[in-house]
């Protein structure tokens, strides 16, 4: 479900050249309009970032060569502080918080800060994505999945928390300097003087990295949603689920394993596919076949997923068991009779 982790070609147009002048061209206003990434795709750590970072200089503020509309962009004018309270204007405010929250804190606010339209994004993500995941992922299953709410509700928590850690890690900071650029392209496809070594080096790191952040995002998400189901039982004793909870660290692996594999595969593809498409599209409708792509790879993510996770037996249904249970009887009566029918030849045989 998520090919479209990613900052280019939908990021580049807020990317800062020497001059601290943005790119433009035909995809210009689209960022501030999708979400730049896509549910279970899942993404690259920070240390990838730097390619699609803003450089420091492009938020200083003041006179010069920024343009109004940059992205954290402060005011304009001279001086350094907010009133007088200490704050520079080319950084965003720190928290008082300390430990993890306060890094979460600080880290959100950074990203705010290089990209004022993060936080719709993350909501849009959440509601589009997750929610096509999601339908994908019922489209799989018996009678639409109204049999196994509760292994669509598994997928929709460890989804969400997918997709908000992914679009969190792949967000560029104004810490982050342009000189730091890595030299791996941000996907297989991307244009420009990347050797063949550099792009299946990619193809594996961003595999590698997906697949930790849904081994993660798994035990985290199934934990949760057995836990809420286990509340539910506690709380009305006569309430049964419908199938058996997906074990746990089984269910992380399916998802570590649809992370690595088919998220990469189509994160890389679709980029790729969007690349070429704004070549030869309008701006509009550029944006419009971004969307329906968009959504027909979340669909199909959640549809892939439930076809593994039947493969592995994360998510074993009762009406599954059941057949095998019939097959194994079956199986049974078979050999049985076949016995009776060996023993009767031979008491024939004897009477002869």
């Amino acid at each position: 479900m998520a090919a479209q982790l990613r900052f280019s070609p939908l990021f580049h147009s807020k990317i800062f050249t020497g001059n601290c002048r943005p790119r433009t061209g035909k995809i210009s206003g689209l960022s501030s309009l999708l979400p730049t990434t896509s549910s279970l795709s899942w993404s690259p750590a920070l240390s990838l970032l730097p390619r699609a970072s803003i450089p420091s200089q492009a938020f200083t503020a003041g006179g010069g060569g920024n343009d109004s509309g940059g992205p954290g962009h402060r005011g304009s004018g001279g001086g350094g502080d907010h009133g007088g309270d200490g704050h520079s204007r080319d950084e965003p405010e720190r928290s008082d918080l300390v430990g993890p929250i306060g890094l979460f804190v600080n880290g959100w606010r950074a990203r705010v800060f290089a990209d004022p339209q993060f936080p719709f994004k993350v909501l849009m993500e959440e509601l589009v994505g997750v929610s096509s995941c999601v339908l994908g992922d019922m489209a799989s299953r018996p009678n639409f999945g109204l049999n196994e709410l509760d292994f669509v509700f598994c997928t929709l928590v460890v989804g969400s928390i997918l997709n908000f850690v992914l679009m969190y890690l792949l967000a560029p900071t104004a810490a982050v300097s342009a000189s730091a650029a890595s030299s791996l392209p941000s996907y297989m496809f991307e244009p420009g003087p990347f050797s063949l070594f550099s792009r299946i080096g990619t193809f594996a790191y961003k595999g590698v990295t997906f697949a930790a952040v849904g081994f993660a995002a798994g035990l985290l998400g199934t934990a949760i949603s057995n836990g809420l189901i286990s509340l539910r039982k506690k709380m009305d004793p006569e309430f049964e689920t419908p199938n058996k909870p997906p074990p746990t660290v089984l269910n992380a692996i399916t998802w570590a394993m649809h992370m690595g594999l088919s998220s990469n595969v189509r994160y890389q593809t679709l980029n790729g596919v969007e690349f070429v498409m704004e070549k030869a599209l309008p701006p509009a409708g550029f944006k419009a076949s971004v969307v329906v792509l968009r959504c027909l790879n979340n669909v199909l993510g959640g549809m892939s997923f439930v076809m593994l996770a039947r493969i592995t037996g994360s998510q074993k249904a009762v009406s599954d068991e059941a057949k095998a249970g019939l097959i194994s009887h079956g199986s049974d009566v078979v050999s049985a009779a076949e016995s009776a029918d060996s023993e009767l030849q031979s008491s024939d045989s004897h009477l002869k």
